[in-house]
């Protein structure tokens, strides 16, 4: 039985149908139901529980060979690190208790930095937490999703404008959430081997010049990649309803990108996966 938390989200969903397929038991925790009907119908067992709810937890982790652990943003928490810290510290306490064999978590590239990445200090401490645990772990480091360019195509499609926060010639890794189920999949189906770090890229890293111009090709138009201050992700982000909190932190990351901080360590597993930007962009326009 494997148990996949975030099962109709993006990288979940994948997780979920790839296992699916594969003739595994599969047990989907949600928060609605109606939301993983499909997989209900793939033949998954569907659970209702908030990730809050540990007793609720515990019962949904119980005789789970692999559990895929991902830990969805709060936008409007007001001190997401703690917060999350607190949060994901309770849900690996949960997962020993139960006695999971193997947690596959989707962590980040940089999580080996103890600050300065914004939100993605949230899976350094949920790494650690694993590996305080004495749980079998798999650290799924994901580059910068393909999926976060979504927020501004509207923009690209009216204005043929990409805005970008960091430098446009700026080639970093990015990966399609399709490509990081697929691999989180693979890393259940393998099965425990103490702690394991993947690193998991697209198939080239890409700059947002490169972004903008596969854009052109799918709108039929041109389209610009442009920079805007740094200094204005704090009300943009605010402006669409983000917290001072996690505009802030988002902020920090594109500091660390701009900085060329946002790097591989270069010394565990790498793999790229197949889904290139243009692919991963037909989906979203």
């Amino acid at each position: 039985m494997f148990v996949i938390t975030g099962a109709t989200g993006n990288t979940g969903s994948v997780v979920a149908q790839r296992l699916l397929a594969a003739g595994k038991q599969v047990r989907v925790i949600v928060r609605d139901a109606a939301k993983a009907q499909a997989l209900a119908q793939q033949g998954a067992e569907v659970v209702v529980a908030e990730l809050h709810d540990q007793p609720a937890l515990e019962r949904a982790f119980a005789g789970a060979e692999g559990v895929y652990f991902l830990s969805p943003p709060d936008l409007r928490a007001h001190a997401f690190i703690a917060e999350r810290k607190q949060l994901t510290q309770a849900i690996v306490d949960t997962l020993k208790r139960a006695q999971v064999k193997h947690v596959v978590l989707l962590s980040s590239i940089g999580a080996e930095r103890a600050a300065g990445t914004g939100p993605i200090v949230t899976v350094h401490h949920a790494e650690n937490q694993l590996r305080a645990s004495g749980l079998n772990a798999t650290f799924v480091r994901a580059g910068y999703f393909a999926e976060n360019w979504a927020s501004v195509i509207p923009v690209a499609k009216q204005d043929g404008i990409l805005p970008v926060f960091f430098p446009l010639d700026r080639k970093i890794a990015m990966i399609a959430t399709q490509d990081i189920g697929e691999a989180a999949a693979q890393a259940l189906l393998d099965g425990p081997r103490g702690i394991r770090i993947i690193e998991l890229a697209g198939p080239q890293d890409l700059s947002p010049v490169e972004v903008a111009a596969s854009l052109s090709k799918l709108l039929g138009r041109e389209v610009k990649a442009t920079r805007a201050p740094i200094e204005a992700v704090v009300p943009t982000f605010t402006g669409a309803g983000m917290s001072e909190n996690i505009a802030q932190l988002f902020h920090e990351l594109y500091s660390c990108i701009t900085d060329s901080e946002f790097t591989w360590q270069g010394q565990h597993e790498f793999l790229r996966g197949r889904t290139n930007i243009t692919e991963a962009l037909r989906g979203m326009v």
